[in-house]
């Protein structure tokens, strides 16, 4: 599945606009849905969630941080999908990516706690692996939600399909480019976490042999001030970069970076999305960023969940297929998919109660 090119450029306003339906009370999702955990046999589902859980089962759930609009956004998703379903939510976050250790013991605060359910999005898949197996083993269910656990048994799990993210953008930076010749510098996100080596080999992939020569790798933790360091000190190794591709932080940072450096001939590209991701694209200053739904990675991660639980049937991998948003769909995008409402703050308790 990472391996190779499954979808078309997703640049129509059909692969933006139309992924969900909701409304107060009900949604759907079109997703990538791995029949049997089989990467091979991928197929496009409607996904509809149940419509109350059975029991106010208690769920816990793990992030990397909270400190941007990404993680509010799965958030915001998880918390409105637990009021909906009516199940009590327990909410830890690390502190960022160099917080390994602490994730770890906030998987035995929630195995301690006595949850029926683990949602989590890890650090590192191998860091958290023995913890992931040890409760599997206890009989708690176990759902990876945005960032990915590929090899350690889990009940599910619901991620971008970040191979394809990475490909698309270069796709589309090379269709933007034409004829154009360019030189490249790629800021994935943090050596470890898995997804943004996906990323990384999408990008790479795609500028292989064209007319987008890759510079350099370089990878560091998912913040706006981490990655304007690196843009900064690449600003000044590779003088001929004109194309910054990365995380929206590092596009968020590049937006500053390259102006106090007085290049306008550079183009930034973001491989998924925050608030200011979609300010940037409407005014130009990014390219475009591909869109990966976290408010409804959210919501399907706790109804994975409660399916789990219930003993109904469920997927075990789906993968959200990116949309490419630019200046000149966004503002046909439905921006409830993605973004949690102007002004959300963190939820870290949902009580039934």
């Amino acid at each position: 599945m990472y391996g190779s090119s499954l979808l078309a450029i997703a640049i129509s306003l059909s692969a933006v606009a139309g992924a969900a339906a909701q409304t107060a009370d009900a949604w759907t999702f079109k997703i990538q849905s791995a029949k049997d955990g089989d990467l091979n046999a991928v197929s496009e589902i409607e996904y509809a969630p149940l419509e109350k859980a059975e029991k106010a089962w208690n769920l816990c759930v793990l992030y990397p941080h909270i400190q941007d609009g990404y993680w509010v956004s799965v958030n915001y998703g998880m918390v409105e999908e637990a009021k909906r379903l009516g199940v009590n939510l327990t909410i830890y976050q690390a502190g960022g990516y160099t917080s390994l250790p602490k994730q770890i013991s906030q998987y035995d605060d929630c195995v301690a706690s006595g949850a029926d359910a683990i949602l989590i999005s890890p650090i590192s898949e191998a860091g958290v692996a023995a913890k992931i197996t040890e409760g599997m083993n206890k009989g708690i269910v176990n759902v990876a939600v945005a960032n990915p656990i590929l090899e350690t048994p889990i009940t599910a799990r619901v991620t971008p399909d970040f191979y394809q993210k990475g490909y698309q953008t270069g796709e589309y930076a090379k269709k933007t480019l034409g004829d154009k010749q360019a030189k490249a510098v790629g800021f994935p996100g943090p050596q470890g976490s898995g997804w943004a080596e996906t990323y990384m080999s999408g990008f790479r992939d795609s500028v292989k042999d064209s007319n987008i020569q890759l510079l350099a790798e370089q990878f560091g933790e998912a913040s706006v001030p981490a990655q304007l360091r690196l843009v900064e000190d690449a600003l000044q190794t590779y003088p001929e970069m004109n194309v910054i591709w990365g995380g929206a932080p590092t596009a968020e940072a590049a937006i500053g970076a390259v102006e106090d450096a007085g290049r306008d001939d550079v183009m930034i590209v973001s491989s998924y999305e925050n608030q200011t991701m979609l300010d940037s694209v409407s005014t130009g200053e990014v390219l475009a960023f591909a869109t990966e739904y976290p408010v409804m990675m959210g919501r399907i991660g706790v109804d994975l969940a409660v399916r789990a639980l219930e003993k109904k049937p469920h997927e075990k991998v789906l993968l959200v297929s990116p949309g490419i948003v630019t200046k000149d769909n966004i503002e046909t995008l439905d921006k409830t998919q993605i973004f949690a409402p102007a002004g959300t703050r963190p939820v870290f308790s949902v009580s039934t109660e």
